[in-house]
């Protein structure tokens, strides 16, 4: 049943018409554009709302407009953001502009408002009202349990791998009838669509649903059950998305659905983003999903924030410059009404990455000198491989910094890994290493094992690996596990034989080949594994100026004990997609190198969409920065022990040469220079 219209507001009389001609208090401040898209509240309506031009008041003051002139009730109005945080700032701005709300709008993200839905309408979609969302660790654990039904060899096929396909599939809307023979061969020689249905059945077994289910079994709920969707459409007047570039398929489809309500002319529906802020492709963004808005709504009216209240005038020449190479955009251009340009846009051509993180270092303390915290000061990176250099080099300056989005480089799980075995070849008495590697990648040793091992080791007295060595020649292991633990002491001993003679990083690269480490990265797909892989790489760099693994391990464990300061004042470093939404007085911008930015495996990958969302990602970047805006880039970079030459990133070229100042630090040996010339 659908809810009342509220009641109008009566009409003015002599008197009290003389008190409506004064605004309300939420209009004040607003830009025309913005004034434009909060009064705008019939038909669909597209608000392209560029970095730092006040996307957010938008959003919140339409919402509260409507409930102020009471066009419809809180209840009428859903309101969908992309995280949980989001929706509880504008839950509390709105309280703030309407202190007495006729009922709360519905505001949360495409998940939680799915999962509201699908509780009310659980058996339709074969679950109960209590259904449990499962964890990634509980899907993990349940997806082992299927492929060990099917006898598939997890060490071949991991479950990390199809839990990862799962949610791709789930990402474009996709059931299990719907992945098609050549997708389900991608896993365990074309078992992935048999999987995909044995999985979802025994989710329904469970009375349980994974995170993508929650869009899914509600578009499977509205297409089979016109009424339930007919409900929703007589409920919601309003809707409003936001961060609608970063939508995927699957809730496009699920908007498109809940729009039908009206002709598509008619709807009412706002949808605020900005195309060239589209950069997660990778995990199954559509920036066409913006870019179509107008073909799925005929007639919407679009809005352009372009008046930036965030950045100088040279900074978001830069940006604007830069993203205007991309082709797939619907256009605008950023200004501010701040007639002062501020600083240029500084690039710097270095010798090396480690006079790169260098000359960082010292620009920091100098600003440091001058007053400015260090709270406001950003270094922003296209892989996490990079941070490794820097916070070296802050730890050595004695600079405090924070990673954010992820542990610090010697604190990454393949880190620490890698560090574990080192550390058993160079200390075989080193009981912490032992454990932590000793299954790792998995060696069919269970727990009951590992125990046995660690009792015989305390009862005995000797380390884990001297009690190991006694355990294979006793009859108190299976056969299998005594060949496996045989073959993994061989290798140790090798290993340790090898130490005396190759440099630690050739070394650190054998153990991980031979091991079968690496083997266990590649056999993930995932875009997380990839970037294990890369700081592994790093990591090898880093070792290619010890000559001994012993000096190597010393100065870890002297950088890890130096590595816990005070970060109630301290640097940030992020890569560029932990960084969207936040905003520094002064950013670095390091490694703008041809293949690290833009990635060469973007582009491999997705060729010209994968450089055009490259290319988002640098105008994201640069957008961060309140007040200067640091770009660097390293001649020449050590790989394997070689010197190779790296090339500026050819989106420098792409900057405006008058907002941009020049600086070269690089060798006098050959090397490249900047297109726009030198300083």
């Amino acid at each position: 049943m659908s809810e009342p219209a509220p009641l109008p507001r009566p009409s003015a009389g002599p008197i009290t018409s003389q008190l409506n001609r004064r605004e309300p208090d939420y209009l004040t401040g607003l830009n025309p554009e913005q004034r434009d898209a909060v009064l705008t509240t019939e038909g669909p309506l597209l608000v392209l709302a560029g970095a730092g031009t006040g996307k957010t008041r938008v959003l919140t003051t339409r919402i509260a407009h409507i409930l102020n002139q009471r066009i419809a009730w809180g209840s009428q109005i859903l309101a969908v953001t992309f995280t949980n945080k989001a929706a509880s700032e504008m839950k509390k701005r709105i309280h703030e502009l309407v202190p007495a709300l006729d009922g709360l709008p519905w505001m949360g993200t495409f998940h939680s408002i799915s999962a509201r839905i699908l509780r009310q309408h659980a058996e339709l979609v074969d679950l109960k009202p209590t259904f449990t969302i499962l964890d990634t660790d509980d899907q993990i654990r349940l997806i082992k349990q299927l492929l060990e039904a099917e006898n598939i060899d997890e060490k071949r096929w991991p479950a990390r791998q199809f839990a990862g396909m799962l949610d791709a599939w789930k990402n474009r809307g996709l059931l299990p009838k719907d992945v098609s023979a050549a997708e389900s061969g991608h896993f365990a020689n074309g078992k992935g669509g048999k999987l995909y249905y044995d999985y979802q059945a025994r989710l329904k077994v469970l009375n349980a649903a994974d995170f993508g289910d929650l869009l899914l079994e509600c578009i499977r709920l509205f297409r089979e059950n016109p009424e339930v969707l007919a409900e929703y459409h007589r409920k919601f007047k309003y809707m409003l998305v936001d961060e609608y570039q970063d939508s995927n398929t699957a809730q496009y489809l699920w908007l498109r659905l809940l729009a039908q309500g009206k002709p598509a002319s008619e709807a009412n529906i706002c949808v605020v983003g900005d195309d060239d802020q589209s950069i997660y492709g990778w995990r199954g963004a559509e920036v066409d999903n913006i870019l179509r808005f107008e073909s799925d709504f005929p007639g919407a009216k679009v809005i352009k924030l372009e008046r930036n209240y965030r950045s100088t005038a040279n900074i978001l020449k830069a940006a604007s410059t830069i993203i205007a190479f991309n082709e797939g955009r619907l256009g605008k251009t950023l200004f501010t009404d701040i007639a002062e340009p501020g600083e240029p846009i500084s690039f710097t051509q270095v010798y090396d990455s480690e006079e790169e993180a260098r000359t960082i270092g010292e620009e920091i303390e100098q600003y440091q000198r001058q007053g400015e915290s260090l709270n406001s000061i950003a270094i922003l990176v296209r892989a996490s491989f990079q941070m490794r250099e820097l916070e070296e080099r802050f730890i050595t300056l004695g600079l405090n910094y924070r990673v954010v989005g992820g542990p610090r480089f010697y604190e990454r799980k393949e880190i620490r890994d890698a560090l574990a075995y080192l550390r058993l070849v160079a200390q075989p008495a080193d009981d912490l290493a032992f454990e932590r590697i000793i299954n790792v990648p998995k060696r069919g040793l269970g727990d009951s094992t590992v125990n046995m091992l660690t009792a015989t080791s305390r009862h005995m007295n000797v380390p884990l690996l001297t009690a190991t060595r006694m355990m294979v020649e006793t009859e108190d292991l299976k056969p299998k596990q005594r060949t496996t633990l045989r073959g993994l002491i061989a290798q140790f001993d090798d290993w340790a034989y090898r130490a005396e003679t190759l440099a630690p990083y050739q070394l650190v690269e054998q153990i991980l080949e031979e091991s079968g480490y690496m083997d266990m990265l590649s056999a993930d797909k995932s875009a997380e594994s990839q970037g294990r892989k890369e700081n592994l790489k790093e990591l090898s760099r880093a070792m290619e100026e010890f000559e001994t693994l012993g000096g190597f391990l010393e100065h870890i464990s002297l950088v890890m004990d130096r590595d816990s300061a005070d970060t109630s004042d301290a640097v940030t470093i992020m890569t560029l997609h932990s960084a969207k939404g936040l905003e520094f007085n002064t950013v670095f911008l390091p490694g703008w190198e041809d293949g690290t930015f833009p990635s060469q495996r973007s582009m491999d990958e997705s060729g010209r969409a994968g450089l055009e969302e490259e290319r988002r990602l640098a105008y994201v970047g640069i957008t961060r920065g309140r007040k200067r805006v640091r770009i660097s880039a390293a001649q020449n970079r050590r790989i394997h022990g070689l010197w190779q030459s790296a090339i500026p990133s050819r989106f420098v070229d792409e900057l405006p040469p008058d907002a941009v100042e020049v600086t070269d630090r690089g060798s006098a040996y050959g090397g490249y220079g900047y297109g726009g010339g030198a300083a």
